[in-house]
């Protein structure tokens, strides 16, 4: 997470976070911290909001009878919790999220497991119809606490250059 504190009056300071297009590398990868433990009260009420209504996520005795034994995550949430664990390391000051790919659900999650997670940089380029912005494309890994892989995916973003941000422009 980058962190930096702006200047707006005598003996005072706002945190700023993110990164600008600029402070994006190839290959450099954010870890995302802290992690986030999953009750079975997130996992209901993500998966009743979304009108998702597989009993393999909020009906125990229907869990029982499957191969896990047990209810399992509701799969969006999984995907929601990481990307809202990657926002202040790549998209705090995005302008768009322009979307997702390759989502892959590699390993059950369950009320109980831990998440982490982390994003590479995969590639940057300046945006052709917005100066003051660049495309970032990232890939993301979400772990359990015993470091077992349980989702990947890609995502692009609009993100502002240095000076561009809305935080740039409004004083909030």
């Amino acid at each position: 997470m980058v962190q930096t504190a702006k200047r707006i009056g005598e003996n005072r300071y706002r945190e700023q976070f993110g990164r600008s297009y600029e402070d994006f590398r190839i290959g450099d990868i954010y870890e995302h911290r802290p992690g986030r433990t999953i009750s079975e009260t997130d996992n209901t009420w993500f998966t009743l909001l979304t009108m998702n209504t597989h009993p393999m996520h909020f009906d125990a005795e229907y869990a029982k009878a499957s191969e896990f034994g047990r209810c399992i995550v509701c799969s969006p949430f999984t995907v929601a919790l990481l990307v809202g664990m990657s926002v202040t390391d790549v998209s705090q000051k995005a302008i768009a999220n322009l979307g997702w790919g390759d989502i892959k659900l590699t390993h059950p999650v369950f009320a109980g497991d831990t998440l982490y997670g982390a994003s590479e940089v995969l590639d940057k380029r300046e945006s052709r119809s917005r100066p003051g912005a660049g495309l970032v494309r990232v890939r993301t890994v979400g772990t359990n606490q015993d470091g077992v892989e349980v989702c990947t995916f890609t995502r692009t973003m609009l993100i502002a250059k240095q000076g561009h941000s809305v935080e740039d422009k409004v004083n909030y």
